[in-house]
């Protein structure tokens, strides 16, 4: 799951956004693309590059001496859209130079939410992302083979399409082929729902991952929607799961709080009770 939990970090993310945005205004479909594989790419250099990732990430050294840095290497590889990311990612101060790689990553991942945003695919792509997390994660010598890192990155991109092109939308694709190229330690899963959580973020939604002993019917959806709405004070995108093992009732996560109405839940809840 992601790192950028320190306040700095977090800072320098949230400007380095913000350029993004300004960077996406305007541009078609294949620049936003063009500008999420150009940020990936740095990203990728500064993951193999230790030298250089520790010179852009110097939060002791002048912000502007980090810039020319950056403009003197990147400047002729680089697009319009794609320089300002990067010279504001690097001008910001990150808690580690791990930190800054995983901003470009994350701004390349944003960028490509973003197209499918404004194509109104977004919810279809979190959708898809939430689902293969799912098989993948159900498979474990799948999972294994495409969360290694070590692993040929273009065979594993094979894998990915053979699996999924044809059947999910290309920004998807896009980012799966991402995810299994650089997994940075995660379980291939864990980094889809990650992707799946940004996604809904981008609307302003939180994610209540549901589990259920049998399916839930569309009515069912919609009033547990309502629910949580009432009880968050926001809107909440359901993400849904069926575990036999509950035998009954819900288990609801909204991000570390766990709403447990599950027959095993008050059955282990009882059995604590008792032990005391």
């Amino acid at each position: 799951m992601s790192t950028l939990v320190n306040a700095a970090s977090r800072e320098a993310l949230a400007a380095t956004e913000l350029q993004l945005l300004q960077a996406t205004d305007g541009a078609s479909a294949a620049e936003i693309t063009g500008l999420a594989d150009e940020l990936f790419g740095v990203a990728g250099l500064l993951g193999r590059e230790s030298t250089l990732r520790r010179a852009l990430a110097d939060a002791s050294t002048d912000p502007r001496s980090r810039e020319d840095l950056a403009r003197g290497l990147l400047a002729n590889r680089l697009g319009a859209r794609a320089l300002p990311v990067v010279v504001e990612a690097v001008r910001a101060r990150w808690s580690s130079p791990s930190d800054l790689v995983e901003g470009l990553e994350r701004m390349g991942r944003t960028a490509l939410l973003v197209q499918a945003e404004r194509a109104g695919r977004l919810d279809a792509v979190e959708d898809e992302l939430f689902r293969l997390g799912r098989i993948i994660g159900s498979q474990v010598d799948l999972e294994r083979l495409l969360s290694d890192p070590a692993a040929d990155a273009a065979g594993k991109k094979a894998i990915v399409d053979q699996l999924v092109e044809g059947k999910v939308e290309p920004v998807t694709l896009n980012l799966v082929h991402q995810l299994v190229a650089r997994p940075r330690g995660r379980r291939i899963s864990e980094g889809l729902e990650e992707l799946a959580e940004l996604s809904a973020k981008r609307r302003e939604r939180s994610v209540a991952h549901v589990k259920s002993a049998m399916p839930l019917s569309d009515e069912q959806q919609q009033r547990l929607s309502r629910t949580l709405q009432r009880i968050y004070s926001r809107p909440i995108a359901l993400h849904l799961e069926v575990d036999p093992e509950i035998v009954g009732g819900l288990l609801i996560r909204v991000g570390d709080e766990v709403i447990d109405g599950s027959i095993t839940g008050r059955l282990q809840s009882l059995r604590r009770d008792l032990a005391d």
